[in-house]
């Protein structure tokens, strides 16, 4: 066959693939949720869905005649799988995971491949996760969510409605329909998956860098922050406090006890986190590796040979979490880790990132042995975007089983949509540079609308060193993310609050003395995302969906839904917020905590100007050093009363032990509280109550704002 004949059967082929559409079926999940398959041999084909909490089972066929978001099923002259919504041109789009840039994703294409991107910029397609996920909101606040249930690498294509490019594998959609965004996100979480209400002190402030080392300078460091009243819950133990970075070893000489160390930052104050890895050392003698190899866990080529590659420890192993006996394994690793007195582990490097490779990760032909619920045995390809989501499901059954009556903390550089089930995450190896400051928010926010509310960014950039302004300013407004670290990387300036000025370390003070006193708030809110799946920072568009003046805006941020955080991200501090529009007739309120300090909150320029919403009650208290270090930290609260049109306010507080679980059991109190207007006098009741723990007779004070 000639060129020619061969490039007119090329253009033929490419013609037939771009025109191939498919009879897709559609079917109810229940009402407002539909799934919507090619075929009906797509439908028998489906793949199991790891995404999801359970299958989704129908409840019957979905009639789509009268249907304007109905999927159009093709496939390209790649030969890739495309699922089409067309929408109209005013619906504002949102999700798509772990991407950088701005919070509206109109006009943008994403990826879903989980990617090793340190100091990430701008034009980054792809990051540490993968939410295959979009939240469109229409111009009249109504919202839906589009899923595509796939885990392979995918194509996010928001540039004219929404596309889904999938490679190998005809995925099913599934799209939800609520009244609005925050309905929606629910419903999100109805499927995939809520997260696990965490121990009070990962809801703290954390304190990281790689690396630490060696003990004293931990202690070191612990004692700095007591020494300077600076309020702080966790410090991180990176890479170096490993034997040669072997995995569930300590140096001998560096951290020789680390019992000891774990007993003396409790006794400050202190909870500690430990990083694991996925990479094994392959060296015999080594009992990781040799236990592992006696029981074939590890990721093997498509040849059938065990897979090497090379990260920190050398040449290593990789286990293959999707295999259930594998993930026992691994679980039990954690036991004799934990008994150290460890409280929670950082599962990085988990994408999994190769070194000296191209594509920075195991070869996408490798074998994996996944459970037959998970899908049964696949290349990496298919199974890469959960890989670090089924090793941190491990490591979060192997840290409970460890430690039975607590709760466990887990944080995953790579996870994937539902994985929010097993773990924390952050927004990855980012750049100590204004841009990074900038894109933080909207980051963070997407990572909500993404089905992760447990998230937030290195506070002062991991990347490079920084200045003072930078890392004042950036804690100003980080301090209160739901997840709240700094951290920097090895060979930088240090990083800590002190290491500046004398100026940026009373700013940074004055940041966590903030979040330390509206700790009961967030407490509550981390309560309402475990039970309802609600964000916990959202964007402020939220606060009214109609108003498109909101749509775009991401220099603020929603903690809750009585909360506005507007931050200033550029230098100048010279771009003004959007802000909420007033319910009918109040504005949202302006505070600081001036009662407390005499005024310095107020006066810092480059703190964060905090809001509160009309009708709303904030549960706040006094400052404490770290979660403990009052003998009863319930006896005393703070409300912020903002009232509404009608001089009224409602708030919550969620009360329980702040670790263990009896809380399952009722053992937590839930309390609603009332403000009612009463001539020049303003009232306050608790409106109702549940649950079982005591209530304590302790000193409540009112603080009426904006009114």
């Amino acid at each position: 066959m000639n060129i020619r004949c061969i490039q007119l059967v090329m253009t033929i082929l490419s013609a037939v693939f771009a025109s191939a559409s498919f009879a897709q079926t559609a079917e109810i999940i229940r009402d407002g949720v539909y799934r919507f398959d090619a075929s009906e041999d797509a439908r028998l084909h489906r793949r199991p869905s790891i995404s999801m909490v359970r299958q989704l089972e129908s409840s019957g066929e979905f009639d789509t005649e009268n249907y304007s978001l109905v999927p159009t099923f093709t496939q390209n002259e790649e030969g890739r799988y495309v699922a089409s919504i067309n929408i109209e041109s005013s619906t504002s789009l949102y999700g798509t995971g772990q991407v950088a840039g701005p919070l509206l994703r109109n006009g943008f294409v994403t990826e879903t491949w989980n990617y090793d991107a340190f100091g990430y910029g701008l034009d980054a397609q792809n990051l540490y996760t993968s939410q295959p996920w979009v939240l469109a909101v229409r111009e009249d606040g109504s919202a839906f969510g589009v899923l595509a249930d796939t885990t392979e690498r995918c194509e996010i294509d928001l540039r004219n409605g929404i596309t889904f490019r999938g490679v190998g594998y005809q995925f099913p959609i599934v799209i939800i329909e609520s009244d609005s965004p925050s309905d929606v996100m629910k419903e999100l979480a109805e499927l995939t998956g809520k997260i696990a209400m965490p121990p009070r002190w990962a809801i703290g402030f954390h304190q990281c860098r790689y690396s630490y080392n060696p003990d004293s300078r931990v202690k070191e460091v612990a004692d700095e922050f007591r020494k300077r009243s600076l309020p702080a819950d966790v410090i991180w133990m990176d890479i170096d406090y490993m034997n040669e970075y072997r995995v569930f070893t300590f140096d001998p000489e560096e951290f020789p006890d680390p019992t000891e160390l774990n007993d003396y930052l409790d006794k400050v104050g202190f909870s500690n986190v430990w990083m694991i890895d996925p990479g094994v050392k392959a060296e015999e003698g080594y009992f990781v590796y040799d236990s592992g190899t006696e029981l074939n866990v590890w990721t093997s080529t498509v040849d059938g040979a065990v897979f090497k590659g090379e990260v920190w420890p050398g040449v290593c192993v990789f286990p293959d979490y999707l295999n259930k006996d594998v993930r026992t394994w691994w679980s039990g690793l954690y036991k004799d880790f934990m008994a150290y007195n460890i409280d929670g582990v950082w599962n990085d490097m988990n994408e999994p990132a190769v070194f000296n490779v191209e594509s920075k990760t195991m070869p996408e032909d490798n074998i994996h042995h996944a459970d037959p619920e998970l899908g049964g045995t696949g290349s990496h390809a298919r199974y890469h975007n959960v890989y670090g989501m089924q090793m941190i499901r491990a490591t979060r059954e192997g840290v409970v089983a460890a430690n039975p009556n607590k709760r466990p903390f887990v944080l995953s550089r790579a996870n994937h949509l539902g994985g929010q089930r097993y773990g924390a995450t952050w927004t990855g190896d980012n750049s100590a540079t204004w841009e990074h400051l900038d894109m933080s928010i909207p980051m963070t926010i997407n990572l909500g609308l993404s089905g992760q509310p447990f998230a937030g960014p290195d506070i002062g950039g991991f990347a490079y060193n920084g200045d003072g302004e930078l890392y004042a300013r950036w804690m100003g407004f980080g301090t209160l993310f739901p997840f709240a670290r700094s951290h920097t990387a090895k060979g930088n300036i240090d990083k800590e609050p002190w290491s500046y000025t004398p100026e940026v370390e009373a700013t940074s003070r004055r940041a966590l003395e903030r979040r330390y006193r509206l700790m009961p708030y967030i407490y509550t809110l981390f309560h309402e995302s475990s039970t309802t799946g609600a964000p916990i920072a959202m964007p402020t568009f939220f606060a009214d969906p109609n108003d498109f003046a909101l749509r775009s805006e991401d220099d603020s941020f929603l903690l809750g839904d009585h909360l506005l955080v507007s931050a200033k991200v550029s230098p100048e501090s010279d771009r003004v917020s959007v802000l909420p529009k007033s319910i009918n007739g109040v504005e949202w309120a302006k505070f600081d905590f001036e009662s407390y300090d005499g005024g310095r909150d107020s006066k810092d320029s480059d703190l964060p100007d905090l809001y509160i919403r009309p009708g709303s009650i904030i549960v706040t208290c006094p400052v404490t050093q770290y979660f403990g270090d009052r003998p009863d930290q319930r006896d005393e609260i703070t409300l912020i009363v903002h009232l509404d049109a009608n001089g009224e306010a409602t708030g919550t507080l969620y009360e329980d032990a702040g670790d263990g679980l009896e809380y399952l059991e009722g053992e937590y109190l839930l309390s609603t509280f009332k403000a009612v207007r009463d001539g020049d006098s303003v009232t306050v009741k608790i409106d109702s109550q549940s649950g079982n723990m005591a209530q304590i007779d302790r000193k409540i004070q009112v603080r009426v704002v904006g009114n």
